[in-house]
C-alpha cells in the first residue's frame, strides 16, 4: 500500500524496470503509449515486458524495450504438475532479475502474484485493479471513474504519476523487415482498395453476423472494387469461412496463416479495416489505419479505436455496453445492420478513392 514517506514516483529512480500486461492483444496495443512515457522518463533504464508467450512476438525488437520476459500461459494444457514447475520458474526468474520498479497494467490476481515475485521497491498499480491485486502495490495510481475514460488513457495515468503525462501518446508498432516482405508479396497483384476483414471473436456477444460482414464487402466491391483478405487467428477460420461462402469477387482468407508480425505488416497496408472489437481491429488503428467496427456489447467511449473513433458504430439496444460474454438474446445483431456502418465505410473508400486511386 501506498506509505507516506514514499518519495513521488515523479523523482524516483529506476535502473531495471518491469512492464507487466500478459495480454490480451488489444490490451496490449493499448498500453504501448505508456512504453514509450517511461523510455522518456527514464532514457538509460533496462526496461522488460512480461508477456504471455503469445503475444511476445509483437514486441521484439521494439524501440523502447530491452527484453522481453514470456511466461507460458498454456502449460497448464500438460497437467497441474507442469504447470506448477513452469509458474514456480518463471517467478523464480521475475525475482532473480532484481527489478527496482514494478508496473502493473492488468490489475488481475495473477499479475499481483507477479508483482509480489519481483521483489521491486516500487510497485505501481491502477486503484481501478480487481481481485485483490492493489494489496501488493507500493503505490495506487487514482483512477476516479473506470466507466468515464478509455482504456489507453487509464494506462496512461501511469506515465502521469511518473511525470511524463504531457507528452504525446506514440503507438510503435516493430515490423520486422521480413514480415514486410511477406505482407508485400501477399498483396502484389491484388486490386485496391485492400479491405481487410476480421469476422472473428472470441466472446460471442461480440461476433457480428458473417452475412452482415458479406454484406458490406459486397456492396464495397459494387462501389469501389478491391479486394477482401480476411484475418483472425485459427479459432476464427469458421468465421472466415462463413463470409467466404457468401462472397463472389477477389478475396484472400489468411485466418490461422499469419505470425503476429506478418498480421501487423499487413493491417500497415491496409486501405481500410472492417472488424469486430478485438485485437487486430486495434493493431490497425495503432498502425495508422481508418477502421469501421461493430460496436455490440462493449462501449467505444471505454474500447473503441484509439484515437479515432469515428468509425465505430454502437447498437442503439437499451442493453449495449454490457460488456457480458454470452448472450439468448442477440439483439444488438439483429439492429446494428450493415446499412448502419455503410456510410462510414463509404467515407474511407471515398477518400480513399479521391487521393489514392
Amino acid at each position: 500500500m501506498s506509505g507516506w514517506n514514499r518519495p513521488s514516483l515523479a523523482v524516483y529512480n529506476a535502473e531495471r524496470i518491469a512492464v507487466i500486461k500478459p495480454s490480451a492483444l488489444g490490451d496490449i496495443v493499448h498500453s504501448l503509449p505508456v512504453l514509450t512515457a517511461l523510455r522518456r522518463r527514464y532514457p538509460h533504464a533496462h526496461i522488460t515486458w512480461v508477456v504471455n508467450q503469445v503475444y511476445a512476438p509483437l514486441l521484439d525488437g521494439h524501440r523502447d524495450l530491452d527484453d522481453v520476459l514470456p511466461f507460458d500461459r498454456r502449460a497448464s494444457h500438460r497437467g497441474w504438475q507442469a504447470a506448477a514447475r513452469s509458474w514456480l520458474s518463471f517467478l523464480r526468474e521475475l525475482r532473480r532479475r532484481r527489478f527496482d520498479l514494478a508496473i502493473d497494467l492488468q490489475g488481475l490476481f495473477r499479475t499481483a502474484v507477479m508483482m509480489a515475485a519481483t521483489g521491486a521497491k516500487r510497485r505501481v498499480g491502477l486503484s481501478t485493479a480487481r481481485e485483490g491485486a492493489t494489496w501488493t502495490y507500493t503505490d495506487i495510481v487514482p483512477v476516479a471513474d473506470f466507466n468515464a475514460i478509455h482504456a489507453v488513457d487509464r494506462c496512461w495515468r501511469v506515465a502521469e504519476a511518473l511525470g511524463v503525462g504531457d507528452m504525446p501518446k506514440e503507438f510503435h508498432i516493430p515490423i520486422p523487415e521480413e514480415a514486410q516482405r511477406w505482407a508485400e508479396a501477399t498483396t502484389r497483384g491484388y486490386p485496391r482498395p485492400w479491405l481487410m476483414l476480421g469476422p472473428g471473436a472470441r466472446w460471442m456477444t461480440k461476433r457480428w453476423p458473417p452475412e452482415h460482414f458479406a454484406a458490406l464487402a459486397r456492396r464495397a466491391w459494387d462501389n469501389f472494387g478491391g479486394t477482401v483478405f480476411v484475418v483472425g487467428g485459427e479459432e476464427e477460420t469458421a468465421a472466415a469461412l462463413a463470409v467466404r461462402r457468401r462472397l463472389s469477387g477477389p478475396c484472400r482468407d489468411l485466418t490461422g496463416r499469419t505470425t503476429l508480425p506478418r498480421l501487423a505488416a499487413l493491417l500497415a497496408r491496409a486501405d481500410v479495416m472492417l472488424a469486430n472489437d478485438t485485437g487486430p481491429l486495434h493493431l490497425a488503428a495503432a498502425l495508422g489505419r481508418p477502421i469501421v467496427a461493430p460496436y455490440t456489447c462493449t462501449r467505444v467511449r471505454l474500447n473503441g479505436p484509439y484515437p479515432l473513433q469515428a468509425g465505430a458504430v454502437e447498437t442503439t439496444v437499451s442493453c449495449r455496453g454490457s460488456y457480458i460474454k454470452r448472450c439468448s438474446r442477440l439483439e444488438c445483431m439483429a439492429e446494428l445492420t450493415p446499412e448502419c456502418l455503410w456510410p462510414s465505410l463509404a467515407d474511407v473508400l471515398r477518400s480513399w478513392q479521391n487521393c489514392c486511386a
